[in-house]
C-alpha cells in the first residue's frame, strides 16, 4: 500500500514543487526543494518488494531441422512464361524445402543461379521447392515478357536450359 501512495505523491507533488521552483518566492523555493528531497529519500528508503525464486520450466531442446545438403542444382528443364520461370532437375536424397534463386536479365537471356542450403546473395529470391516423383522444382518470378521472348541459361555452367515442351 505504500508504493502506491508513494507514486501519488510523485504525480501530484513533483509538478507543484517544479512550479514552486520556477515561479515561487524564496520560501516557496526551500519548501519545493525540501520536498523533492524527501520523495527520492522515500523512494530509496522504500524496501523492494519480496521477489519470488523464479523457476525456469526445463523444456527439451528443440530437434534441429532436418538439414539438407547444400548444393547448387543444375536445372535440366524450364520453362519461361509471361510472369514466372519454371526450373526442374532431378532431386537428390535431403532435397532442400526452400531454395535461393537469383535471375538476371542479359540480352535475350535469363542468367539464372540456383542455391540450396544456407544463405548466399542478399538480393536472390527464396521460393520453395517442390518434390514430385524424383524431380524437384520450383517456379520464380520474373519481369513480365513476351512467353519464348527469354531464353534460360544456367549461370554456374553457363550452358542453356532445355526449354520443357510438355507444359
Amino acid at each position: 500500500m505504500l508504493m502506491p501512495a508513494l507514486g501519488v505523491a510523485w504525480l501530484v507533488l513533483a509538478p507543484l514543487a517544479l512550479w514552486f521552483l520556477v515561479r515561487g518566492r524564496a520560501l516557496a523555493k526551500v519548501a519545493a526543494v525540501l520536498t523533492l528531497g524527501l520523495l527520492e529519500a522515500a523512494t530509496i528508503a522504500l524496501p523492494s518488494p519480496p521477489t519470488a525464486p523464479v523457476v525456469l520450466a526445463v523444456r527439451p531442446a528443440p530437434a534441429p531441422p532436418a538439414a539438407c545438403a547444400e548444393r547448387f542444382p543444375a536445372p535440366l528443364r524450364g520453362q519461361v512464361g509471361h510472369e514466372h520461370l519454371t526450373l526442374s532437375w532431378p532431386a537428390a536424397a535431403g532435397e532442400c524445402a526452400r531454395a535461393e534463386v537469383l535471375v538476371r536479365q542479359k540480352g535475350h537471356r535469363l542468367r539464372v543461379w540456383v542455391h540450396e542450403g544456407g544463405a548466399r546473395h542478399e538480393q536472390a529470391t527464396v521460393v520453395p521447392v517442390s518434390v514430385s516423383e524424383g524431380v524437384a522444382s520450383l517456379r520464380v518470378p520474373v519481369e513480365p515478357g513476351g512467353r519464348g521472348r527469354f531464353l534460360a541459361v544456367d549461370s554456374h555452367t553457363g550452358e542453356r536450359i532445355p526449354v520443357d515442351r510438355t507444359h
